[in-house]
């Protein structure tokens, strides 16, 4: 019954033995299976260093197995040096033409180098020598997956769950997929089929789980997830994604339970405190949700998610100017949020720093240019200030970029009535009233005194259903 998490922990002791050895500069003897389990391991988690470091000490001990050598060529395509994987895996082909595995890894190169139809051509000569192999049937899918095809994507990555359903990353990409393409309730039947076929299938239920939780059905979910762990009890990533269903519930305190379960005992995870705290954060506890984002800051100094953690709690406090250094050292790590940036915008403007406020809401809105809350709070800035045809300009911007927000446009209406351009904001207010008249509202909530305008409210009335 619990076969799945006790094997998942003899991986990472054989993990950790390499590693160790590794970095004591010890010999380094495992078998040959061992070395393919760790590359896998490595390789998975995107850690390509470490797999071509375990490929090199593979190949060292074992210089005449096909396997090893084509794992070092694929490797090597997936950190960037094509030239070099070409030249392993032509190696191969010399030694062994029929291996499916050559094909394969000119298929992934291909779709490393972007040249698709190549890549889709490769895997299904790859099909045609090992029909039964999961993995090839999923890279043809993200062959497709990269080529925007997504019904084929899907089609290929659930033929790979067929062979293989404990293939969490083909479940990833079969759920974007029917996501994209908005055929994910249609789909459903094909993940509850692998529970009907195996009731006592961690696994099954996990992967039927997050289908539920993808289309938003989390009372399925929460009993999906349930089962794998009944079946399961160390089954971590269920524990993690039941607490993230809870999260999504609101049910804070059930999530905190399941956080703290979704990890070995006494080995906690950066990322499981953080999500701790972030739980605590929510119920408004402040001093243990920063005692655990701190936690999770001692094992992971660079989880930019503890760093605006504790300036959310901090700023929640309105200790801004404390708040400020946890803000910037998150988007110092991570300057693809928008959410960071409106963060810090907001809290740079609150201790009066209006210059460094501008320059953080004008990155969120290159990061995030169809968020609405960057340009508003940008504009809003130049309201006040005074600078009304600065305020206009740029949400004539936002609005050529978003011309379906309402809320956009009965911002810039409320500039324009505020600068006298009367013509030129009763055209835009046409706009806003026939996308959402029920959020007219907003322009009084920006200026009450509108309210008094008859012009202004006889043509509102005019588009009242």
């Amino acid at each position: 019954m619990n076969e799945p998490s006790e094997e998942r922990d003899e991986i990472l002791a054989t993990v950790r033995r390499f590693e160790r050895m590794m970095d004591e500069g010890e010999p380094v003897f495992f078998d040959l299976g061992d070395f393919e389990t760790i590359i896998d391991h490595y390789t998975t988690s995107t850690q390509y260093d470490r797999a071509l470091q375990a490929c090199e000490a593979a190949v060292a001990q074992y210089p005449f197995s096909n396997e090893l050598l084509v794992d070092r060529a694929q490797v090597l395509a997936m950190r960037g040096e094509y030239d070099a994987a070409l030249a392993q895996i032509d190696e191969v082909a010399t030694r062994e033409p029929d291996n499916a595995d050559v094909a394969v890894t000119r298929g992934i190169i291909a779709t490393q180098r972007g040249d698709l139809a190549a890549a889709v051509g490769y895997f299904e000569q790859a099909i045609q020598r090992a029909p039964d192999r999961d993995d090839i049937y999923f890279n043809l899918g993200l062959a497709y997956q990269q080529w925007q095809k997504f019904k084929s994507a899907a089609r290929n990555y659930k033929q790979s769950l067929r062979l293989n359903f404990d293939n969490d990353a083909a479940v990833q990409e079969l759920l974007y997929c029917l996501e994209v393409s908005g055929r994910l309730e249609k789909n459903l039947e094909f993940f509850r089929r692998f529970t009907d076929e195996d009731p006592y299938s961690a696994i099954a239920w996990y992967n039927l789980g997050q289908a539920y939780y993808k289309a938003g059905r989390y009372d399925d979910t929460v009993a999906a997830f349930d089962y794998a762990i009944v079946i399961d009890p160390k089954f971590y990533e269920a524990h993690a994604y039941l607490a993230s269903t809870y999260v999504s519930l609101e049910q804070y305190r059930r999530a905190i339970e399941e956080f703290e379960l979704s990890y070995p005992a006494g080995e906690p995870t950066a990322e499981a405190l953080c999500n701790i705290g972030e739980c605590h954060e929510k119920l408004a506890e402040w001093d243990t949700a920063r005692r655990f984002y701190q936690k999770a800051l001692d094992l992971n100094p660079d989880m930019d998610e503890a760093w605006f953690g504790i300036g959310v709690i901090l700023d929640a406090q309105e200790k801004w100017f404390e708040a400020l250094h946890f803000y910037r050292k998150a988007v110092t790590l991570f300057d693809e949020s928008a959410e960071y940036w409106l963060a810090l915008g907001r809290a740079e403007y609150q201790v009066g720093n209006v210059v460094s406020a501008i320059e953080a809401y004008d990155r969120a809105t290159q990061v995030a240019p169809d968020a609405p809350e960057g340009w508003i709070n940008w504009s809003a800035i130049l309201y006040e200030q005074g600078n009304f045809d600065a305020a206009i300009d740029l949400m004539r911007t936002a609005t050529e970029l978003q011309p379906a927000d309402a809320e956009l446009l009965y911002r810039l209406c409320a500039y324009l009535l505020a600068a006298g351009r009367y013509r030129q904001a009763y055209d835009v207010l046409e706009n806003a009233l026939l996308l959402d008249f029920d959020k007219h509202r907003m322009l009084f909530e920006f200026f009450p005194e509108l309210e008094q305008q008859r012009a202004l409210t006889r043509l509102i009335d005019q588009y009242r259903k």
